[in-house]
């Protein structure tokens, strides 16, 4: 006969707190997937050649920023209950997805970026360094705060900011995000988020091909628009971007700080 599987029981982690609740509440938000196989072959050039080190998050968070200047739906959400409304803001909030090591156990933490259209490459990229390498207890205060209050009043701000107008909205939530699993080597196509669109790339393919997911809530967006976005991202990224990665100079270190 064999041996009944013993079964322990651990307190959630702290850690898995947001996590779940942003789980939880994008179970409301009808999200649908539209990807795009890219040719990036030429920005994985001018990448590797930039006199700067540049990560590929910092070049697809501007080059999506970009795009939603010309496109306000991107910088859009869902307000109100009875009333439903759009709001829109003037400009773009990214919310990055940032894998730390933290008590010795790798945990989700959210960075905010904002007007990433506007923030030089190298610039960018040092603010994502910033959320990378310094203490998760200076980079990540406001998390760890909302991670210590209980779970149905934690559920409770995040709800009322989602159907907020309030320009806070976009700082405390974004206007989009992104999340990716390329440097692993893996994709994650589709994952929730609370914003009405979220990006995620896949790893770069010997020929240079990389397939690239944009998440969109359809009570805002459809497939057709999402659809032209990830065309005009495509041409961003091999032009605007090219060019500036071709140009780009380290970024002084007060302004980096």
């Amino acid at each position: 006969m064999s041996a009944r599987p013993v079964v322990t029981t651990d307190r959630l982690p702290a850690g898995r707190g947001c996590v779940n609740d942003i789980a939880t509440l994008a179970l409301d938000v009808p999200l649908f997937p539209v990807d795009r196989a890219m040719q990036l072959g030429s920005l994985a050039e001018a990448r590797a050649a930039c006199a700067v080190r540049v990560g590929w998050a910092a070049i697809f968070l501007k080059a999506y920023a970009l795009v939603a200047r010309e496109m306000p739906a991107l910088r859009g959400w869902l307000c109100g209950r009875l009333r439903q409304r759009i709001a829109t803001s003037s400009e773009s909030v990214a919310t990055l997805a940032v894998n730390r090591a933290d008590a010795g156990a790798d945990r989700l933490f959210f960075a905010r970026l904002t007007h990433p259209d506007a923030t030089p490459l190298p610039l960018l990229q040092a603010s994502i360094d910033r959320f990378l390498n310094q203490p998760v207890d200076r980079v990540f205060a406001r998390q760890l705060q909302l991670e210590a209050v209980p779970t149905w009043l934690r559920r409770t701000i995040l709800r009322w900011n989602m159907h907020s107008a309030s320009p806070k909205r976009a700082t405390r939530i974004g206007t989009f995000s992104l999340s990716t699993l390329a440097g692993f080597s893996a994709t994650n196509r589709f994952h929730p988020t609370l914003c009405t669109t979220s990006l995620s790339y896949g790893p770069l393919e010997p020929d240079g091909r990389c397939l690239v997911t944009v998440i969109a809530d359809h009570r805002v967006l459809d497939g057709a628009g999402v659809a032209k976005a990830l065309a005009r991202l495509e041409e961003l990224l091999a032009t605007e971007i090219v060019a500036e990665l071709r140009t780009a100079r380290p970024a002084p270190a007060e302004a980096a700080a």
